[in-house]
Order: structure tokens, then C-alpha cells, then sequence
């Protein structure tokens, strides 16, 4: 993706709390794949041993650390500085969008509130963590199990805390199917192009590591219930049996 010639400028504000410092890495090499992380910010109380290990990864990876001091008991004022920031960055401007990397249900709104300004919002959680509300809020949410799991037998990356089980194929039939016919047009054909930018408008968690494969094509073809064509010109189009 890029925007007049260049790539997307994000910034990356991580709960620090939240996200376990294993998956750093493959985070950040994630989000290259969708711009360049100008801003990078972690947020959390760092005096303790409990984010020992991000204290280990911000330097390498020039993340920003936030400290944040949590003085009252329940309330987390690493979350209210990491809003609060979100909101001057918006309001500066100069960003094409923010990958807010947390499982919590309190960004909830925060995503909410950056995509009706016209910004890209990535969210970056755990599967089983991720509430659906803050998953739909964001104009694409990326399980961070899916970043370390083997793909297609390409190996594993190092040493993730969890590793997500693998979702079957038919299970992603439904949305499929629901995808084609938002991009029907005419004839018997659809293009998979189209069928994938619907999907992810529909399901922003949509993602084909979630069921073992990198490539929507493959899924599909896995799913045993659509014709996959590849015409001459180029191109990939299924139509349902």
C-alpha cells in the first residue's frame, strides 16, 4: 500500500500491559509490510520486573518508552496517557494511521473515534483476548498468534508464549460466500480480489493465517466448496457451486 508514491506514515502506541514482548518483533515486522512506524511509543510502568522484558526489546526496536505511574489502585493511567496521546497525534496531523496494539476493550472507542477522523487504524491483539467490539472498531485487526505460527510449512518463528489452533477451512465459507455476493455484479464469475477487499470491510480480523495459509486463494481452494479460475489475462476469479 502506498500513498502518493510513498508508504503510509504510522504511529505504534503498545499496551505494554497487555501484550506479552515476545511478540515485538514479529509485530513490528508486520506492521513494515503496512507503512513505516514513525512514531513509536510504549506505555506501562517500567519499574517493576513485570515489563522487564519489553525493557529489553524498546531499545532495539527505538520504541519510546512511556512510564506511567499507576498511584491509584484499579485505575490504569497507562491507558489514559496512551488515549490522550492517540488524540494530540490525530489532532497534529502528518500521520496516514495508528497501530494500537493491545487486546483491551477500552480502545474500543479510541479506534472508533480515529477512523471517523479518516485515519487507518490497525489493531494488533490476542485471539482469545480481543473483545469483537474493539476487533470491528479497527479498519483491520491482526491476531498476534498468527505472526509466530508456521505457515504453509515455511517454519516458526522464535519463541511465542501462545500459539493460536488453527481454524478449518469450512469455517470461513460463510464469509465468504457473504463476501461474493457483496461484490456481485453480473455474470458467473467474480474476481478474488474483490471478494478479499470485501471481506476485510466486513471482517477486519479476517486474515487466512487464522486457517494455516497465507494467501486467501489457497483457503478457498481448501474450503472445497468453489470453482477457482485463472484466466489468461491474469487475475484469479471463483464463482459458488
Amino acid at each position: 500500500m502506498s500513498i502518493d508514491g510513498r508508504s503510509p506514515r504510522l504511529a505504534v502506541l503498545i499496551d505494554a500491559d497487555n501484550i506479552s514482548a515476545d511478540y515485538a518483533r514479529p509485530i513490528f515486522d508486520e506492521i513494515a509490510k503496512l507503512g513505516e512506524a514513525n512514531v513509536r511509543r510504549i506505555y506501562g510502568d517500567f519499574d517493576g520486573n513485570w515489563l522487564k522484558g519489553w525493557r529489553k526489546v524498546m531499545l532495539p526496536l527505538a520504541i519510546v518508552p512511556q512510564q506511567q505511574f499507576n498511584h491509584t489502585k484499579g485505575k490504569n493511567a497507562a491507558d489514559i496517557t496512551l488515549v490522550i496521546d492517540a488524540m494530540d497525534l490525530m489532532h497534529r496531523g502528518g500521520l496516514d494511521g495508528f497501530c494500537l496494539v493491545s487486546s483491551d476493550s477500552d480502545f474500543t472507542r479510541l479506534a472508533q473515534r480515529l477512523r471517523e477522523d479518516g485515519t487507518l487504524v490497525y489493531g494488533f491483539g490476542e485471539k482469545k483476548k480481543a473483545p469483537e467490539a474493539f476487533r470491528n472498531a479497527c479498519s483491520r485487526f491482526i491476531y498476534i498468534e498468527n505472526l509466530t505460527d508456521t505457515v504453509e510449512g515455511k517454519g516458526k518463528m522464535a519463541a511465542p508464549p501462545t500459539a493460536a489452533k488453527k481454524e478449518p477451512t469450512t469455517k470461513a465459507v460463510p464469509l465468504i460466500r457473504k463476501a461474493m455476493e457483496a461484490a456481485w455484479e453480473e455474470g458467473d464469475w467474480i474476481n478474488l480480489a474483490e471478494v478479499g477487499h470485501r471481506l476485510n470491510h466486513m471482517a477486519p480480523d479476517f486474515d487466512p493465517r487464522t486457517y494455516g495459509f497465507s494467501k486467501l486463494v489457497t483457503v478457498v481452494e481448501k474450503t472445497g466448496k468453489f470453482d477457482i479460475d485463472r484466466p489468461k489475462e491474469g487475475g484469479v476469479r471463483i464463482k459458488r457451486r
